[in-house]
């Protein structure tokens, strides 16, 4: 099989290796079936789309709504070499599955509103199938709402007309969306357990989605709460677009 490609930004090792191995044990990869780039570390090498399944974009701590003059050359970058790269995908329609951050990429590629207007603090929140999901293969057999962890302090105020919204919550209106057959974004995360959620807690504490004297309160809340659904689309993704 063609593997697929995972772009992080995720500085932190921990917390980058947690993302790592998420995606692919709830993708059912091994790890010579998941390209890693860590795109806040190293530019983006040449691409060639054929020499993969589809692409992954994961989450992190940069925000795509955050004023340019505030952003750092890093971030420049980054946002640089994935809106070229969207060029090709969006173009060809190639399997891309953004995760949190990805919403952003993706999202403002499109022409998205993207802006702090429904943030989420870490935690489990209940997301909801629009009417359109039902259609789509994604989410074919998928609770019509069901638990999901997020954490973002931006999120899509308005898609664009031509993108599909397939997923809201009572607190982010969108929550997972599709532009084209085969390019799909979630707010949420499709590779995230408990365990996974309490690490990010840990280690983004100081990074201002949540009062840092809340992390173990934040910490025993998610435990609460049986996350399983948004590893089944990440499967879906992934099973649809193996070749």
């Amino acid at each position: 099989m063609k593997p697929f490609l995972l772009l992080a930004t995720r500085g932190e090792d921990i917390a980058a290796d947690g993302e790592y191995a998420a995606f692919c044990e709830y993708g059912g990869l091994a790890p010579e079936q998941l390209h890693r780039v860590r795109l806040e570390r190293d530019p983006l090498p040449p691409v060639d789309l054929d020499d993969y399944s589809g692409v992954i974009v994961g989450g992190g701590p940069f925000n795509s709504s955050t004023p340019a003059e505030l952003k750092g050359p890093v971030q420049h970058r980054v946002e640089a070499e994935l809106a070229g790269l969207l060029d090709e995908i969006v173009a060809r329609d190639f399997p891309f599955l953004g995760a949190c951050y990805g919403v952003g990429t993706l999202g403002a590629h499109e022409g998205a509103v993207i802006d702090g207007t429904f943030a989420e603090p870490p935690g489990a929140v209940t997301v909801e199938l629009t009417p359109d999901a039902a259609a789509d293969p994604l989410l074919a057999g998928v609770l019509p709402a069901f638990p999901a962890y997020v954490g973002h302090k931006e999120a899509v105020r308005k898609l664009p007309d031509h993108a599909v919204l397939l997923a809201s919550s009572a607190a982010c209106p969108v929550q997972m969306f599709r532009i084209k057959q085969n390019l799909y974004a979630t707010q949420f995360h499709p590779e995230l357990d408990v365990m996974g959620m309490q690490q990010r807690i840990v280690v983004y504490r100081d990074y201002g989605y949540f009062p840092s004297e809340e992390a173990e309160l934040l910490r025993e809340r998610v435990a609460t709460v049986t996350v399983a659904e948004p590893m089944r689309i990440l499967r879906a993704f992934v099973e649809r677009y193996v070749r």
